[in-house]
């Protein structure tokens, strides 16, 4: 069965985006999120407003969440008036958050009963992967479920990965988050040591970009951090959530994670210094701080 309308829940940095990409595409989108105002602007893109997750949800055939954290996602789908209580039976639930494994299985669980197919897609590639349609989608649940999603699915990323049973996507991006933690602090680290040694940092970056150092947070944050651009693509704080979420998993399944640790318990250090809206490329405010140098360009 085709999907055409779609109940969009959660519409910030990542959330508004992505709705609109899927208007872009020619679905209809309702759109819901706690705070009205940041849903308003897509109103003007063609999404039809709603004021309750309920009224957001109740003629769609799929729903799409983008919400913070694993209580958001609950409340959501499972809170009275959510998501199981209002959607239509045989509508598709999409949560694209970032939560813990055993949350996006419980959901699942409990929203069969009541005759709704679940999938955990979290995403990555930031504010900009969304805003240009870029994402990287990594899946858990039934096949089936994945296959019907993929016109959304392609609405709004250009890699998208069946990763497994439910709670599988949610475990891949964490394996994300920890490769992206281990290359901030990386790139950082090398743009401190630059300035040290009095290297130019463009071309220091320049000359290790292409070669085996190269990666994404090389290509597309390092420069940010070398340019003083502190603007959330990614927020610290949300990357802190996620880095929690890895390490509690971790705890659970007794894997040893030390330099996913170190990372988090810098970001705590951002954090001290109320910089955790900043865009996870502030990390290199900390690794300066640690080495004695003023703030300015790298």
């Amino acid at each position: 069965m085709s999907i055409r309308r779609v109940a969009f829940i959660g519409t910030g940095i990542m959330g508004q985006p992505m709705a609109r990409n899927l208007l872009k595409a020619g679905f209809e989108v309702a759109a819901y999120n706690r705070t009205a105002e940041k849903a308003r602007v897509l109103a003007t893109a063609g999404a039809k407003l709603a004021g309750s997750v309920a009224e957001c949800v109740r003629d769609a055939e799929a729903v799409i969440s983008m919400v913070p954290d694993s209580p958001d996602v609950e409340a959501v789908y499972l809170a009275p008036g959510g998501v199981g209580d209002s959607a239509p039976a045989g509508a598709l639930a999409i949560d694209m958050s970032t939560v813990a494994p055993a949350v996006a299985r419980r959901v699942a669980e409990a929203l069969a009963g009541r005759r709704l197919a679940f999938l955990d897609a979290p995403v990555s590639g930031g504010q900009w992967g969304a805003i240009n349609a870029t994402l990287s989608i990594m899946v858990g649940g039934q096949p089936a479920a994945f296959e019907r999603a993929q016109p959304l699915f392609r609405a709004l990323g250009k890699v998208i990965v069946h990763c497994g049973p439910n709670g599988a996507g949610q475990t891949t991006k964490l394996c994300n988050q920890i490769l992206v933690a281990g290359h901030l602090l990386a790139a950082g680290e090398a743009l401190v040591f630059a300035r040290k040694a009095g290297l130019d940092a463009s071309k220091m970056l320049e000359a290790v970009s292409g070669g085996a150092a190269g990666s994404w947070v090389v290509s597309n944050l390092a420069p940010r951090m070398r340019d003083r651009d502190f603007a959330p693509g990614f927020m610290i704080d949300l990357q802190q959530k996620d880095l929690r979420l890895v390490l509690e998993t971790a705890r659970q399944t007794l894997a040893a994670l030390p330099g996913t640790a170190l990372v988090n318990q810098l970001m705590a250090g951002s954090q001290a210094w109320g910089e955790g809206r900043l865009g996870t490329q502030a990390l290199i405010k900390v690794l300066e701080r640690l080495n004695a140098l003023p703030e300015g360009a790298a």
